[in-house]
């Protein structure tokens, strides 16, 4: 594996998200030699590569890597589905041969009169409903169970219709006396009961059980508020069986044949499209690839481009295709198809989520690369979400600090291109402020920090953020604007009642930026205010501590700086110092040093 291809594996490591999914390794030919499943791709995929392995035979298949391709779904259990999947379509050199072409299990609602529900690995087009596929057999059989153990589904196999049913041809089973079954085989049970039923365990299957669980404790608290208790805890016991169980996601649903889906996501300079092929129930083609925007091209117009080259590279006869939107295209045979919900949206919704992991893995990988593109990026964001007029290439927060307004303080830090400039921070000790008054005593700030800018012509910022509200902000406003005659933005971060960063502010009068919390904007927005309080805090606490110290040491002439760190370092406090002996003073600071403290001391005590 010469440097090149070593890099460009190391790219793809550095950005495979830690998600459930399944991965592809091609080799020079650019054939697909391994396909495997993960729960976590990220630690499954560098295994590869962060390690040395005892079997040859994987030895030899990591050198014959040449690049790396995954496809992300919502469970491990998806993923399991989805490498068995790609394993029949590719049969790659590398992976465990399948003796057999069994498929996975589904559960089947048959389109009969009185519906049975089995399971079935056998797909008949016939109108019924196949739910799956499941993992295995055991799934399908515990899925089963819940559902015989809620609803009393007939499991003979009698042809029943309306006429053999009215002329007795049957008669009820075991099932019955045992009361698994209400005998709908000799008309004991009602077809709207009997469909009732058939109708909430779709919904189950579906993983739709909200619907189902609302419908039963509303039943339920009925029956309990008419005081038929017996039956109000039969139901109970189905509303807790429901509620404990969890949905099950699947990959594709196997009723969807030969269907294409196409999504699309942008960002500025890029369109990314992400392909899915559906056949014989099961994704057995998934790609996704950019489109470096020339002009101010329409996303209709991007993906139209992109079902036309995806159709073509990869030789697609689908007659059906899933799409977000509708498109200005018509192909030969083929309906364009936009899901509202169900299955099908649920497909286009796994294109999308695809399509989206491919671009956020393209900015990493470009980052990584080049990380003062991502610098750019995130002041770009805030640009945008301000509206600036230029990129705030130089931003400078200010915040205060005092307890019950004695030493007060304040500071302002500077970030360019979005990191610390810390030869530019700057310390302020309040001057014509008198008590606790932030609003005076940033006022005070501001004007000596932008005059002083001013009269040396000192380049000033792209933008003023300050530790605090709306009033700090309009406090800030009144200086910059009435009365140094200057224009800059001002935003505003505001704390919640926790006194945690909870929105910026931004405008006047101020309103809300909205933004997420957790996104990489907000991230450095934060850091920048916990940079300045920072910086304010260490420079109050090193005045406070210099004041409390000075009050009695600072007066003692031939006592210098030094000797005082080495008498606080010693002594811990001027408490100790003063009950302390010539001789305990002299061993740290020597005789006379240690006279001329005594004497120091003694006179201010007298006085």
């Amino acid at each position: 594996m010469n440097d090149e291809i070593r890099e460009h594996i190391k790219a793809i490591l550095a950005v495979i998200p830690e998600k459930p999914g399944c991965y592809q390794y091609f080799d020079e030919k650019g054939t697909i030699i391994y396909v495997g499943k993960a729960k976590n791709l990220k630690r499954r995929v560098s295994s590869y590569f962060n390690k040395q392995h005892d079997s040859n035979k994987t030895r030899v298949l990591v050198k014959q890597i040449r690049d790396i391709k995954y496809f992300v779904v919502d469970t491990e259990e998806d993923a399991f589905l989805l490498e068995n999947n790609l394993i029949k379509q590719y049969h790659p050199r590398y992976n465990v041969l399948l003796k057999d072409d069994k498929t996975y299990p589904s559960i089947v609602v048959k389109n009969e009169y009185f519906p049975r529900i089995f399971q079935t690995r056998n797909i008949v087009r016939d109108g019924s409903r196949y739910y799956g596929p499941y993992p295995s057999v055991y799934t399908a059989k515990v899925m089963l169970q819940l559902i015989k153990d809620l609803y009393p589904i007939r499991t003979c196999k009698y042809p029943l219709t309306p006429e053999s049913i009215k002329e007795g041809r049957y008669r009820v089973c075991l099932e019955y006396h045992i009361k698994r079954c209400k005998g709908p085989c000799e008309g004991l049970q009602s077809l709207e009961e009997y469909q009732q039923n058939v109708s909430e365990i779709k919904e189950i299957l579906r993983g739709n059980i909200s619907q189902v669980s609302k419908h039963l404790f509303e039943q339920m608290q009925q029956l309990a508020s008419e005081l038929k208790f017996e039956e109000a805890q039969k139901l109970k016991e189905k509303y807790e069986a429901i509620e404990n169980y969890r949905s099950k996601s699947t990959v594709v649903t196997p009723m969807l044949h030969n269907i294409d889906v196409f999504s699309i996501t942008e960002n500025e300079p890029s369109a990314y499209i992400n392909y899915l092929h559906i056949g014989n129930g099961a994704v057995v083609q998934a790609y996704t690839f950019e489109y470096k925007k020339r002009l101010d091209e329409t996303k209709e117009e991007l993906l139209s481009l992109g079902i036309v080259e995806m159709r073509k590279r990869f030789d697609s006869r689908a007659r059906e295709i899933i799409v977000p939107f509708p498109l200005d295209m018509e192909l030969d045979g083929v309906t364009f198809t936009i899901p509202q919900r169900g299955d099908k949206k649920k497909l286009l919704e796994l294109s999308e989520m695809n399509g989206k992991q491919y671009k956020v893995d393209k900015l990493k990988q470009a980052e990584k690369l080049n990380p003062e593109q991502r610098t750019t990026r995130l002041l770009k964001e805030i640009q945008d979400a301000l509206h600036l007029k230029d990129l705030p290439v130089q931003i400078e927060c200010f915040d205060n600090s005092n307890i019950q307004g004695s030493d007060a303080v304040a500071a302002c830090v500077v970030f360019k291109m979005g990191k610390p400039s810390k030869k530019d921070y700057r310390k302020y000790n309040i001057k014509t402020v008198v008590g606790p008054d932030d609003y005076a005593s940033m006022k005070e700030v501001v004007r000596r920090r932008y005059r002083r800018a001013i009269e040396e012509n000192a380049p000033l910022p792209n933008l003023i953020i300050t530790d605090g509200g709306k009033g700090q902000m309009e406090v800030v406003r009144s200086v910059i604007e009435d009365e140094l005659h200057l224009s800059i933005p001002i935003a505003g971060l505001a704390k919640d009642n926790r006194h945690r960063t909870a929105e910026l502010l931004f405008g006047f009068p101020p309103e809300t930026v909205g933004m997420k919390l957790d996104s990489p904007l907000f991230h450095l927005l934060t850091r920048m205010q916990d940079e300045v309080h920072r910086f304010a805090i260490t420079f109050h606490r090193d005045k406070r501590s210099k004041n409390q110290s000075r009050s009695e040491l600072d007066e003692i002439k031939g006592i210098g700086e030094k000797t005082k760190e080495t008498l606080l370092k010693h002594f811990k406090s001027v408490k100790r110092i003063k009950e302390a002996t010539v001789d305990d003073l002299a061993a740290v600071v020597g005789v006379a040093k240690a006279r001329l403290l005594c004497e120091g001391l003694n006179k201010e005590a007298k006085e």
